[in-house]
């Protein structure tokens, strides 16, 4: 049985590089995915960012407007140092100028995120849970009134509503195993972030499933998902320098390839999608770091999306 057959697989949109970005190359990506059968695009969200990254909101509205059907998704907007209104504004737009298309995954993120933005991070936990029942009340209420420790709408209105009902999927990208039992609660699917370790994935995925069964949910039908940097060659020399560099430039972390990328030959990187899959991953995010055309069909041909892998 073929990889497609048994999950749906994502592709990264190309927008995070220590290379400048061709948007020849991204619409390339976005409608050869799209023709391929790839279930979304994706982008991650780094506004002072080291090497060059597109505002996710931007590069999603353009792969929406030379697309007609895959999905288009970040992960992750990094929820605390933004005002829930502005973030629910602008997906809730997104999602109806692409027909119902957009998946947005919100993360705590790290404590250079509050610096940066000077935001306190005492509360940061609060602060979420406030912007997660704004964002859902300003996607499903004619009139959103709230009064928290941190936010305070006094009956006020935001359109266009969402296209998808009752609103756009809302996943959560987070590590910490009281922020991945906290997904199980608020969110609508999780997904492990690119840096994290597969063993990390590992790990999560029990706790998830529990804290799901616990909260009354299905894990069986729950998105559980990981965001895979990868590098596929017939030569895996090759492939590992390719994301060697990756991780290096843009994580700052030599050990990142073996950790937490998957690279080789396509056999190999087929083997090792199989065990995420066995971990529990019910979609998987292929996130090549180069290359982006020729990766994208390599891709395809591992997980039975091209004519050549039949």
């Amino acid at each position: 049985m073929a990889l497609k057959d048994r999950i749906p697989f994502g592709v990264s949109l190309p927008h995070r590089s220590p290379d400048m970005l061709d948007m020849a190359e991204v619409r390339h990506v976005a409608q050869r995915a799209e023709a391929l059968g790839f279930r979304d695009l994706w982008v991650t969200e780094n506004t002072l960012d080291h090497v060059n990254c597109f505002d996710p909101v931007v590069v999603l509205t353009y792969a929406a407007a030379v697309t007609t059907r895959i999905r288009l998704g970040c992960a992750v907007v990094v929820l605390p140092v933004q005002h829930p209104a502005m973030v629910a504004h602008q997906w809730s737009t997104l999602d109806y100028v692409s027909g119902g298309r957009a998946t947005l995954a919100v993360g705590l993120g790290r404590a250079h995120h509050f610096h940066e933005f000077e935001v306190a991070t005492a509360g940061r936990v609060g602060r979420f849970r406030e912007q997660v029942a704004i964002l859902r009340s300003l996607w499903t209420e004619e009139r959103t009134s709230f009064a928290g420790r941190f936010y305070h709408l006094d009956g006020v209105r935001m359109a266009p509503k969402p296209v998808q009902i009752p609103h756009l999927p809302l996943w959560m990208g987070v590590g910490h195993p009281d922020a991945v039992r906290r997904a199980a609660v608020l969110a609508d699917g999780w997904m492990g972030s690119g840096g994290s370790s597969i063993a990390e994935f590992g790990a999560s995925v029990p706790i998830l499933k529990d804290a799901l069964a616990k909260a009354g949910r299905d894990p069986d039908t729950f998105p559980i998902s990981k965001r895979v940097f990868m590098a596929v060659d017939d030569r895996p020399e090759v492939a590992r320098a390719s994301l060697d560099r990756w991780f290096k430039d843009v994580y700052f972390n030599p050990d990142g390839a073996d950790a937490s990328g998957i690279y080789g030959t396509r056999e190999q990187v087929a083997e090792k999608l199989e065990a995420l899959i066995a971990m529990g991953a019910n979609h998987l995010l292929l996130n090549p770091v180069a290359g982006y055309g020729e990766q994208l069909e390599a891709c395809a041909e591992i997980v039975g999306l091209s004519s050549k892998s039949h």
